[in-house]
């Protein structure tokens, strides 16, 4: 069974030790190397090629920030698997953006510290539960924000139905007889949705129903 190389970063000698006897008793991973601040991570990736790198993020002379996004860079086939006290998203964030895996926390078990380790080896990404919550509460409020930021949403039922018949061509006297209402009131509703979309001519109006997929060609 080819074994799984894993080096460990970490400038707190006792959280390093700890870690290293956690994955000794692990049959498919192998500790190859140990490192005490991101300049040593550097080197000791160069010299013993690790699948895996765990590294801390808060060290001395060179942080794991700044290491992980230079062992991504330089040692593309090194992966790369976040082990820190932090679970703020901004370092989950920032973490993910220079090139790292995954993210698991220190106070994880340790067998969800191996299954880590082996899901970035064989190409997947890996988080945490606690990282995993705050990227969905992430992506949720984003979600939010889209779309109470989209004009379209802000658009009654009504003036949908407009749009759509307007897009499709019908003057203001044929939408006020298909919709039952009076050709003031789709002209009070044209008004107002163009407003909403800041939309000032029909062109740009079919323009923008064709790319929202409100009409086809």
């Amino acid at each position: 069974m080819q074994k799984i190389r894993v080096l460990v970063v970490d400038d707190h000698t006792i959280v390093r030790d700890g870690i290293c006897a956690l994955l000794t008793l692990t049959a498919d991973i192998e500790l190859v190397g140990e490192a005490a601040n991101g300049i040593e991570a550097l080197e000791k990736v160069r010299q013993l090629n690790p699948d895996v790198v765990l590294m801390d993020i808060a060290m001395p002379i060179m942080d794991g920030m700044e290491a992980t996004r230079r062992i991504h860079k330089e040692f593309p086939k090194a992966k790369v698997l976040v082990l820190t006290q932090y679970d703020e998203k901004d370092y989950i964030f920032s973490i993910i953006e220079v090139g790292a895996q995954g993210f698991i926390s220190k106070m994880a078990a340790s067998s969800e510290l191996a299954s880590g380790i082996r899901a970035v080896y064989h190409g997947e990404s890996f988080l945490s539960p606690s990282a995993a919550k705050f990227l969905v509460e992430d992506y949720q409020r984003e979600a939010s924000i889209r779309k109470n930021h989209d004009p379209y949403e802000q658009l009654t039922n009504r003036e949908r139905e407009v749009l759509k018949l307007l897009a499709e061509g019908y003057t203001t006297q044929e939408i006020a007889n298909m919709l039952v209402i009076s050709p003031k009131t789709v002209e009070g509703h044209k008004t107002n949705l163009m407003t909403k979309l800041d939309i000032h001519n029909r062109v740009d109006l079919i323009k923008y129903s064709l790319r929202k997929g409100i009409i086809t060609v």
